[in-house]
């Protein structure tokens, strides 16, 4: 069977390009580009905290989000999510030192390489969600046995010396903790809670990769400014801030620190995030020789961004474009779900977060039903090659080096964000004609059930 002409990627996890904010931004560079007083420091080497003004807006503006105090000190500018992730590793980690990372999954498992190019491969340990974003009890478990077989070795050397303005870390938990990539999972309140006071008594930091917050709508109705309790759920490290400084961190480098990006909410292009957790944490963030050495990453864009902070042009850009554009590709794409997905067998969550009926982020997670004998690899194989659309298969989110500790065998990750909204119901059309085909001629597709699973375009991947 010849695909059709026409690709329909539904795992790429791109912004479409109908909401990238191309005049913003033309504007705003134009401004801060004017003056010479004000484009002389910007296209210099910038503060290793970042841009000041930037710092300052994002410090007012998430403080009004998450109706906490506004803490410039709290706030240093990145060269976004996946950067600062890497110079995370690199300040407050130690092959030696470190015992584990604990990857929530399924995950985004792009992360995985970077923690493994910062020494930690080998030590990755996948810890399950369950309907409330992570199993607690499993997750405690694994990190007492870890650090009880710890105890029974002797010690080695650090590679490192954090100095004055930094600390090693024994555990790093990553996670996405609202609309979770790829699940959607919006991690509860009280899960939140247990885990920075897990976090706590086993000497773990958090890393929060929170770049869908701002992506969230509700499932009736249109989406408001004026977001209720659930759409506003406390960052990780907001509850560790409330908690104080543990005894044993004199210093209060904290436990838990959010990760944000521009890049859903303004494009991936600017290369622009932040980080927000305990001054002692950024300052110690900020001493990371190759911020030190080159200064801020992204002082020109942090500028632009910093203007439209500002102005109010983001929020107003995310508001009156970017949510309604994924809340009405979601209910598209969900109403094909309901059409043609659910009467073969497969199975979704209506809601990202349990008991409230809301949504957010890029991704619907699919489950093939139980007696489909194929996995969700061999259909997004056959999806490939007979009709022409991509998916995200369910091992692809599997925590390298330990794919046996939590397994997707038979889970689909699909995206609405990024392809036309007519493409959404052909492709969920199309997954449902594979679906059957393959279910109504087992024995012509029987051979790829031993096959090598299809091998990932990561580009398509983020």
């Amino acid at each position: 069977m010849s695909p059709p002409k026409r690709q329909v990627n539904l795992m790429r996890g791109w912004p479409s390009p109908d909401v990238l904010p191309a005049s913003q931004l033309a504007a705003a560079c134009q401004r801060v580009l004017t003056d010479s007083a004000e484009y002389t420091p910007i296209l210099q080497y910038g503060a290793d905290e970042g841009y000041m003004p930037l710092r300052e807006g994002l410090a007012q503006w998430l403080g009004r989000h998450y109706r906490v105090e506004p803490d410039t000190r709290r706030v240093c500018v990145t060269g976004g999510a996946s950067q600062s992730l890497a110079c995370i590793l690199q300040s407050f980690t130690d092959p030696a030192y470190t015992r584990a990372v604990w990857i929530i999954a399924p995950c985004y498992y792009l992360a995985c390489g970077i923690f493994a190019d910062s020494g930690l491969n080998g030590k990755l340990r996948a810890s399950p969600e369950d309907d409330e974003g992570v199993d607690l009890e499993v997750l405690g478990r694994m990190m007492r046995q870890v650090d009880e077989e710890a105890s029974n070795r002797p010690s080695t050397p650090s590679f490192k010396d954090p100095g004055p303005h930094r600390k090693l870390y024994r555990h790093v938990i990553y996670t996405v903790p609202t609309c979770s990539n790829p699940s959607g999972k919006t991690m509860t309140l009280r899960r939140r809670e247990g885990l920075v006071k897990l976090a706590r008594d086993h000497d773990a930091l958090v890393v929060c990769d929170d770049v869908y917050d701002f992506l969230q709508w509700p499932l009736q109705g249109e989406p408001t400014p004026e977001r209720p309790p659930e759409l506003r759920l406390p960052r990780l490290c907001d509850i560790d801030l409330a908690m104080g400084p543990a005894a044993d961190d004199p210093q209060w480098f904290g436990h838990a620190v959010s990760n944000g990006s521009f890049s859903k909410i303004s494009g991936p292009g600017v290369r622009t995030g932040w980080v927000e957790a305990t001054p002692a944490f950024v300052t110690g963030l900020s001493n990371t020789a190759s911020t030190l050495s080159g200064g801020a990453p992204s002082q020109l864009c942090a500028a632009m961004l910093s203007d439209m902070v500002h102005t109010g042009e983001l929020e107003k850009h995310i508001e009156t474009r970017v949510r309604p554009s994924l809340q009405r590709r979601h209910r598209l794409m969900m109403d094909a779900i309901h059409e043609f997905l659910v009467p073969i067998g497969l199975q979704t969550r209506e809601s990202s977060l349990v008991g409230c009926q809301i949504y957010g982020g890029y991704f619907v997670w699919l489950t093939l039903p139980p007696e489909c004998p194929f996995s969700s690899g061999v259909v997004a194989e056959v999806a490939k090659e007979e009709d022409n659309l991509i998916l995200g298969y369910g091992n692809m989110f599997e925590v390298l080096g330990d794919e046996g500790g939590a397994r997707f065998d038979t889970d689909i990750r699909l995206c609405f964000a990024w392809e036309p909204e007519e493409s959404l119901v052909e492709g969920v059309r199309r997954l449902a004609n594979v679906v059957q085909r393959m279910s109504d001629n087992t024995a012509r597709y029987q051979a790829r059930v031993t096959a090598a699973s299809p091998v990932p375009d990561l580009d398509s991947f983020k």
